[in-house]
């Protein structure tokens, strides 16, 4: 699996949320300011060819859908995230937000009893 740029990522975001739809739907769906349809429609298909959706023709539309689970890719570039940054030590990655104060002590008590209970967040 290859990472994203950054317009491919937006656009799987959408896709992710709708869980299937036409370049049209997702286009609706993206935040302003808004790409070209024909950006858009170039990004799907860098995607589909990337294997992160599929396409179903119906009529003289494309109907697109994830093969790839938004959980899937977080977990992979967030693992190589870390490694590369942080060497691979996820307490690093928490002191640094932490002394950048982009996390407050309150967060990281509620990370502390979602790790002690067991449950995601």
């Amino acid at each position: 699996m290859e990472k994203l740029t950054a317009n491919e990522e937006e656009a799987m975001q959408v896709i992710w949320n709708l869980n299937s739809g036409t370049i049209k739907d997702f286009l609706n769906d993206l935040p302003e300011p808004k790409p070209p349809y024909t950006t858009l429609a170039s990004t799907v298909k860098n995607l589909e060819k990337k294997k992160f959706i599929s396409a179903k023709k119906i009529g003289n539309t494309y109907l697109y859908a994830p093969k790839i689970k938004e959980e899937e890719y977080k977990k992979k570039f967030m693992g190589e995230f870390v490694s590369d940054y942080f060497s691979n030590s996820y307490k690093e990655l928490v002191s640094f937000f932490a002394t950048q104060e982009k996390i407050s002590t309150d967060e990281l008590k509620e990370i502390i009893e979602m790790i002690e209970k067991g449950r995601k967040p």
